[in-house]
């Protein structure tokens, strides 16, 4: 075979003859070459633009492989950080690519979070482009923005981006009341408050004038289970709590206190204390000595269910009550419990009268003291359990029952014989209702004013509008209001028509008596129905709608229509009624034409009869509906049905032929005017209902 020159290898093969006329090159030094290539991007022809230029990391790929393992997904924040955010604060950053503002924050922020992570606070990391539903659901609007997560609520950092900030940003988000302020004066209250709160008490001792970060975090992980107070040692005013405790004042020190206040029950020294010396210091310290059941939750910790042989736990309980009378009973069972403490036995107590269906479920007479073991089998409340047969009182004898049964319990497992479901504990330490609801509303009103001053503005400029445009549409119909008021107040002289109603209705002194609710003008409009608005008042009146006419006469006009109106009133909101009146002095052939369909309702006399002129149909209400051409008749009621007010008087119409009879009769006077309505507003709910009769006619007379 001929060996190729390198000119024929280089032709020969498309890639390096590509090489060489984008190069110049294509043997030793080609892989420099691509290698410089790569650190460009082609930007136009002839230019090329360097990234590296100026260290800006603007890919992904080249993002700060410290954030990856802070990155939140939504599920992951959903399922996992918002629940763990009840343990510890977290401290979270939305970031995205092609983010100046982002770069320049990154010295700061990975300092800060191996900082704040060291000390037990969480840190998170969203990529807003790749995590937009998770940026929206936390309220990010921009980037870089950074926010605290604590007990599932979110808090906006808005300070200079600095370590300093950070810190006390973080620090802010927890609870106030964590860390208790401990001197000489108030050690011994502090540690005495064990049995009323349930809980082991810790001291720490430091030469700090400020609670550290570090002790504030552990407080708050550990705060259902342990209460924290902090001495500074270097504070006058501690001496003797120091001395009392031998405290190495130059050494962090930690103590935790039990039953006995005198003594601690387990004590920690480091020159620097860490968080993972802590965590296992309190974890193995969570719990009384013999810690008193108040709530299922601590049932469930105290005395796990049986998981296998190996894992068996066995709990003993004291079913005791409260008050000096069984103080002596409780000191005995504390300290056979003290002497004979093992990791599967939990020695826990009960008061009788806190949890009566417990106590029922296990003791014959709640009266007395008694100590039973326990087996928990399942979370359905399934156990199995030995009681001693003697009430509990804490003698020798009674001490020595107890450890012979637990030495038969260690080989015989057996020995639990009975077996029965216990209730759920009740939650002896939760706030009455009053109490939760008043700090649910301190919570919330502490969170409105922090949205309002401390959040983004633009995260608030939709409620700020909302607020705003509510408060324009209040304060323009109040002037609009006042204006129409004013207007109303200069209007002119009243008319004949209104003076005369006003004399009327100072005549009219029994209706004034009995209702003082006079319509005020506005309220119930009631036109006149004329030869003017007839065609649009009834003929040409809308589908659906109907005309509520009043028939008057002009001696009776001012009553009727102040009683009508009364009636009316409530159905004055229905934009399908209309409300008019008719005057019988000028439309009685008309009145009497419509009359003539409901013959059964309304008889017409006959014309020869000497009483056909005085035929009164004052009162009369017509709902007309002008397009389906009906209408319903009301008929004023007797006026015996006001009480008894006109005696014994029948129908105002037998009234007045009695009248013109020369017999004696009622006198027809504004009260007797105004009962003609009674009952008017039942007659209207049954026209709303359609159950009133219906009085059809071929078409519509004229009103002449």
């Amino acid at each position: 075979t001929v060996p190729l020159s390198p000119a024929s290898q280089i032709l020969s093969n498309e890639e390096k003859r590509a090489n060489f006329d984008r190069y110049g090159d294509a043997g030793e030094s080609q892989g420099f070459s691509q290698q410089q290539h790569r650190q460009f991007h082609r930007f136009h022809d002839g230019f090329y633009f360097d990234e590296s230029f100026f260290h800006f990391p603007f890919n992904s790929e080249r993002r700060d492989a410290s954030d990856e393992k802070y990155l939140l997904h939504f599920s992951h924040y959903i399922n996992e950080i918002v629940p763990d955010s009840f343990k510890k604060p977290y401290l979270i950053k939305i970031t995205s690519d092609w983010c100046f503002s982002c770069i320049h924050i990154e010295p700061v922020w990975k300092e800060v979070a191996q900082e704040l992570e060291a000390l037990g606070a969480g840190i998170g990391v969203v990529h807003a482009g790749y995590e937009r539903r998770l940026a929206h659901h936390l309220g990010a609007h921009s980037t870089p923005t950074l926010l605290g997560l604590i007990n599932g609520k979110i808090t906006f950092f808005h300070s200079a981006v600095v370590r300093e900030n950070l810190r006390q940003f973080v620090e802010n988000l927890l609870p106030g009341n964590l860390v208790e302020k401990i001197t000489d004066k108030n050690y011994v209250r502090f540690l005495s408050d064990w049995k009323k709160d349930n809980k082991p008490h810790v001291l720490l001792f430091d030469h700090m004038p400020v609670v550290p970060l570090l002790y504030k975090l552990i407080a708050f992980a550990y705060r259902d289970y342990l209460s924290f107070g902090y001495v500074y040692v270097g504070l006058r005013g501690t001496e003797e709590l120091s001395s009392q405790y031998n405290i190495n004042v130059y050494t962090p020190t930690m103590m935790i206190f039990k039953e006995h206040i005198d003594r601690p029950a387990d004590v920690v020294q480091a020159r620097e204390m860490k968080k993972q010396l802590i965590d296992d210091f309190l974890s193995q310290n969570k719990f009384l000595m013999v810690a008193r059941l108040t709530s299922q939750r601590l049932f469930q910790e105290l005395c796990p269910v049986k998981k296998s042989h190996r894992q068996r736990k066995h709990c003993v309980i004291l079913l005791t009550g409260e008050g000096e009378k069984f103080a002596e009973a409780y000191e005995a069972f504390l300290a056979f419990a003290v002497a004979n403490t093992k990791d599967t036995l939990k020695f826990v107590y009960v008061y009788n009268d806190r949890q009566p269906e417990f106590a029922d479920a296990l003791l014959m007479d709640r009266g007395k003291s008694g100590v039973v073991i326990l087996e928990r089998r399942n979370n359905a409340g399934k156990i199995v359990y030995k009681a001693l047969e003697e009430p509990w009182q804490g003698s020798k004898e009674d001490n020595f029952i107890l450890l012979d049964l637990l030495d038969q319990l260690r080989t015989d497992p057996g020995l639990l014989s009975s077996e029965t479901v216990v209730a759920d504990l009740n939650d002896e330490l939760a706030p009455v209702f009053l109490i939760r609801w008043f700090y649910s509303t301190l919570d919330y009103i502490s969170d409105c004013w922090d949205s309002l001053f401390h959040s983004n503005w633009r995260e608030m400029m939709p409620l700020l509008s909302l607020l705003f445009s509510a408060l324009f549409i209040l304060f323009g119909t109040v002037i609009v209001q006042a204006f129409s008021d004013s207007s109303d107040t200069r209007d002119s002289q009243p008319s004949e028509k209104e003076e005369t109603a006003a004399k009327t209705e100072k005549n009219d002194a029994s209706f004034s008596k009995e209702s003082n609710r006079i319509p005020k003008k506005g309220f119930v409009e009631v036109t006149e129905l004329t030869d003017i608005n007839y065609t649009s008042n009834l003929v040409r009146l809308r589908p659906g709608h109907m005309n509520v006419v009043l028939i008057l006469s002009n001696s009776t006009k001012t009553p009727l229509l102040q009683k009508f109106a009364l009636e009316v009133y409530t159905f004055t909101g229905s934009s399908s009624l209309h409300f008019s009146f008719l005057s019988l002095d000028k439309h009685r052939e008309w009145l009497e034409y419509l009359l003539e369909f409901a013959q059964d309702a309304a008889p017409i006399p006959n014309q020869y009869d000497k009483h056909f002129l005085e035929r009164d149909y004052t009162g009369y209400v017509l709902a007309l509906n002008g397009h389906k051409k009906y209408f319903c008749l009301f008929k004023p009621h007797r006026a015996g049905d006001e009480g008894g007010t006109l005696g014994s008087c029948e129908d105002y119409d037998a009234s007045l032929h009695a009248e013109a009879r020369g017999k004696p009769s009622c006198s027809p006077g504004s009260r007797s005017i105004k009962n003609k309505l009674h009952k008017l507003s039942f007659w209207m709910e049954r026209l709303l209902e359609g159950s009133l009769q219906r009085f059809y006619i071929p078409s519509w007379p004229a009103l002449d």
